[in-house]
Order: structure tokens, then sequence, then C-alpha cells
């Protein structure tokens, strides 16, 4: 399994881990954890073969919002952003935060606008926006808008 926690064995340390898949959501046990390389192998209780493991495979762990650390000034969990208002200094809206990338040279806000005719129709149109203090000038979780220094025809 892959962890989106810094470092990514933190994953380890939260209890209990909620399994959320396409067919179910359940709340499992970790019985025996460790870090190998860049991934997790994890044995969870009450699943004791390949095949039932196999059917877990794919499901995303949740943790209670409550067993994360506080954040300090000016820091976000990315999924608080998911689906906020993007605009840019000069005010421009860009469209909404739809996911992040981590890249080479740091997390990337993917930002999605509708270009065109309608509500559901037009081309998506996607700025890539270096998510570090930089470019990230404000965030108003309460208003749902981001406020960035990035150009509306960079991408």
């Amino acid at each position: 399994m892959s962890s989106y926690t810094d470092p990514p064995e933190a994953l380890l340390k939260y209890r209990p881990w909620r399994l959320r898949s396409r067919a179910e959501t359940r709340t499992v046990t970790v019985a025996e954890a460790r870090a190998h390389g860049a991934r997790l192998v994890v044995r969870l209780t009450n699943v004791e073969d390949r095949d039932a493991a196999a059917r877990l495979a794919g499901a995303l762990i949740e943790v209670e919002r409550a067993a994360l650390p506080a954040l300090g000034a000016r820091q976000f969990y990315r999924a608080d952003l998911i689906g906020l208002e993007v605009y840019n200094t000069e005010g421009r809206v860009l469209g909404t935060v739809a996911y992040f990338v981590d890249g080479p040279a740091g997390a990337v806000m993917v930002v999605q606008e509708r270009c065109g005719e309608g509500a559901h129709g037009g081309a998506l149109r996607e700025h890539w926006v270096l998510a570090d203090p930089t470019h990230l000038v404000e965030v108003e979780l309460n208003a749902g808008r981001v406020r960035v220094d990035w150009p509306a025809e960079f991408d």
C-alpha cells in the first residue's frame, strides 16, 4: 500500500483505520505493520489469506480527523481544499481544486475550470499550481476559496 502521510510510515500510528471501497466501508484493526521501501506492509486482523487481502486492494484508508495532528499557521489538510474556488491575485476565477499531485518540485494543486457553453458543456481546462507558500497567497476555508499568485494564462 502507498501512504500520503509525511513520512509515509506515519500512517501506521493512526488507529483505527476505516477502509472505503466502491463495494463497502469497514473498520479494520492493524495486527502488524512495517515500512518496506516507499510502501507499507500491513497484516489486518481477520484477513487471513491472500484472496481476502486481494479483495481489499485499492481501498482508501481513512482515519478519524480527531486523530490527526493539529496544524500550524498557514497549514491545511489537502482534503479541506478539494472543491474550493480558486482565484488569482488579479481576481480571475481559475476554477475549483480537483486534486493534488506530488511532483519532484513539491505538491501541485490541480484546479479545474469548465470552459464553454452551459454548466455541463464545454471543455475542461486545468491549471497546475505549485502548492507552496509563494503561490498560495491566502486560504479562506469559511468563504470556500483560495487566492493564488498564478496567471490565468499559465498552464
